[in-house]
């Protein structure tokens, strides 16, 4: 049995974990990191990336459709399903050879491979092959996809986001099991790619969207392309052999639907990695999906020497939080007891639909809690929006909040074209404090998308002046 001991002992590979390593390292701090899967990140493997691969494949295909709309009249529309996902599988490969030469920069006597288990607050055995002392820990081990319980054991054509992109060939046909960010873009694309697809969403929600307005727009437009089915659960689900997997679902009518897809692809979320980690034997207090309580300032959970970064800590499951959430864990991990907040970015949240979503500062969910809304709206439909029409791309809405009385601008949320370059402009204009004014003196060129932006901030600040104080505004129905 090897024994190690070190400073910081870091649990993953991915994102967060390198991150992490890196900032531990730089503090001077003696730092390990410890993998037992494939090194490298969810992004590059089986996430966004890939999947922008297949998007960009999907939009393609989905000019040639509009391009009639111009007067533009190409051949016949022919997609080689192998071609596509040749590709996707080849610079998908590109990115992940990135991200491996990165993780095998690091000294190879820092690097441990094998599943690390607690056996202590301070101890973690790796395998039947080293035990590691540790003065602090960092746990960024990643997220899974989930298995609805029915779905379990029926056989291969129940697939996940991660199997997506180990296919040789496109399927006859997809049913899409969630209505989140993973289900859409993968559905969207599968669609314009020639695939079958019919999706199935439990609620009636739309990726991340909360504010009712531009839910109803996204619902709208994404329902006359796809086919969306809301407040419909699964039932069971039967392999029948090659043919594929027999799918029966239930609608908020109760009647039940049995029909034949290639593949049921479940895009229901994803579950933090902690279980199988001897969480137990840290003294840590556990919350009910398994996670320890952390500060999300300082990726510390309670007061100990341990911390918890990325997707691990179900906080937000997304690349950009997971490399700011390791570099806080890491260095705090390294100057421990020294533990300071690290710098913690507006919300931005991208759903690489066509148009896209965006989500941005506080939704409209976040600043309606406590109570009845205390924030003015603004808004755009981009149906009429000059360069939107002109692109073809007229489809969508834009709201945006901000505070009475100081007129701070606090978030917004989406659908429309080039939404994630809007969004970020919108999300650096949260995190630097600006007011709607401060907004408005923002220098905006003719024709772009960005005009529609303008609009709704024009709409935003006149309702903002209906309120001549905050205690009227207070008792001011917002967007009135």
């Amino acid at each position: 049995m090897n024994k190690l001991h070190v400073d910081v002992a870091v649990i993953g590979t991915g994102t967060a974990g390198m991150s992490a390593y890196r900032a531990a390292h730089a503090q001077g701090a003696r730092t390990v990191v410890i993998e037992s899967g494939h090194y490298g990140t969810t992004c590059a493997r089986v996430g966004c990336m890939p999947s922008k691969l297949l998007i960009a494949a999907a939009d393609a295909a989905h000019m040639l459709d509009l391009a009639p709309g111009f007067g533009v009249h190409p051949g016949e529309k022919r997609i080689d399903g192998r071609a596509v996902m040749e590709r996707v599988r080849r610079e998908r490969d590109r990115f992940v050879g990135f991200v491996l030469e990165s993780v095998e920069s690091f000294p190879e006597s820092d690097r441990i491979r094998g599943h690390a288990r607690f056996t202590s607050p301070h101890t973690l055995q790796i395998d039947e092959h080293t035990e590691i002392e540790a003065a602090r820990i960092v746990i960024a081990t990643g997220s899974s996809p989930v298995i609805l319980p029915q779905l379990k054991e029926v056989g291969p054509g129940i697939v996940t986001s991660d199997d997506v992109f180990y296919w040789d060939d496109l399927p006859a046909s997809v049913a899409v099991i969630g209505s989140g960010v993973i289900g859409l873009e993968l559905g969207q694309a599968l669609s314009r790619l020639g695939v079958k697809v019919s999706i199935f969403a439990r609620g009636g929600s739309v990726a991340q969207l909360s504010d009712p307005e531009v839910l109803h727009a996204a619902t709208r437009t994404l329902s006359a392309e796809l086919d969306l089915r809301f407040q419909t659960e699964v039932v069971r689900a039967v392999q029948q052999g090659e043919q594929g997997v027999l799918l029966t679902t239930r609608d908020a009518l109760g009647k039940e639907t049995s029909e034949q897809f290639q593949y049921v692809l479940l895009a229901t979320g994803r579950t933090p990695n902690v279980h199988g980690l001897g969480l137990e034997e840290t003294g840590l207090t556990l919350m009910p999906n398994g996670v320890p309580e952390f500060d999300s300032r300082t990726m510390q959970c309670g007061t100990s020497h341990i911390f918890i970064a990325g997707d691990a800590n179900n906080e937000l499951p997304l690349l950009a939080e997971a490399a700011d959430h390791g570099k806080i864990a890491g260095e705090n991990a390294g100057r421990y007891p020294d533990v300071r907040p690290g710098l913690r970015r507006a919300m931005l949240g991208i759903a690489f639909t066509e148009p896209n979503i965006a989500t941005l500062g506080k939704s409209y969910r976040t600043l309606c809690e406590g109570g009845r809304p205390k924030f003015a709206i603004g808004q755009v439909s981009f149906e009429n929006q000059g360069r939107s029409r002109v692109m073809l791309q007229n489809k969508g809405m834009l709201r945006v909040y901000a505070e009475y009385g100081s007129c701070r601008f606090l978030g917004a949320e989406m659908i429309g074209p080039r939404g994630e370059h809007i969004a970020h402009l919108l999300a650096w204009a949260v995190q630097a404090h600006m007011t709607v004014p401060q907004m408005l003196d923002m220098p905006f060129y003719h024709p772009v998308i960005e005009e529609g932006v303008r609009t709704a901030l024009r709409d935003l600040a006149a309702n903002l002046a209906k309120a001549t104080n905050h205690t009227d505004a207070a008792d001011s129905e917002p967007g009135t």
